[in-house]
């Protein structure tokens, strides 16, 4: 199983190679991994952001407690969740749903109906924390495309989100940055990169009940 040895090859790398940088068509590969992650009800309520800007990823830099893959990677995706979950937005994916699969809006009615009532009897704050998970699905499926194509890679929780949320925008579009990854190349002078990964035994991790 490939998927195993790519798992065992990466690791959360810590110093990029500035020189090197992702191919379009490989970026490509891990925004499709990104596209078909699983998420609640196939909503998708999140959005990611390719921060191609090197100014704005030097004000991040700061925001995220000085950590170098920010402005080093070759790439930086925010995953953002929407906040609050609009009637719209089921509307949206139905309308999606119906053109994709043939099928006649009127008889998605009930699917819709089901979800707008779930979404109702959450709060803001239970919204906001829901779609905030639906983002690391997301980021798992780009985590894992990153290590098939021996693309480095480093997820990042590590940031203020409230500056994040200033700098990027995201207020006034109903997003909050949830989780960053930075994608590129190892640097040679990365000592981590030859460390023993270290998980918990099968035995310790799993339990049969």
């Amino acid at each position: 199983m490939e998927l195993i040895e790519n798992l065992k090859w990466r690791y959360a790398t810590k110093q990029y190679d500035i020189s090197k940088k992702v191919k379009d068509t490989d970026l490509e590969k891990i925004k499709e991994a990104i596209q078909l992650s699983a998420s609640s009800y196939g909503l998708q309520l999140f959005k990611v952001l390719n921060i191609e800007n090197k100014s704005i990823r030097e004000k991040l830099k700061p925001a995220s407690w000085g950590q170098s893959p920010i402005t080093d990677a070759s790439h930086l995706l925010v995953f953002c969740n929407y906040t609050d979950t609009q009637e719209k937005h089921i509307d949206d994916f139905l309308n999606l749903k119906a053109e994709v699969q043939g099928l006649e809006i009127s008889d998605l009615k009930g699917y819709g109906d089901f979800m707008k009532s779930k979404m109702k009897e959450k709060s803001s704050d239970e919204i906001s924390n829901w779609t905030s998970k639906q983002t690391y699905l997301a980021l798992a499926n780009a985590l894992n495309a990153c290590a098939e194509l021996k693309i480095d890679s480093t997820p990042i929780e590590g940031f203020e989100q409230d500056k994040y949320n200033e700098i990027l925008g995201l207020n006034e579009k109903g997003l909050a940055a949830s989780v960053v990854v930075a994608i590129g190349y190892r640097s040679n002078d990365d000592n981590t990169q030859n460390a023993k990964k270290v998980r918990k035994p099968l035995a310790v991790l799993f339990e049969e009940i």
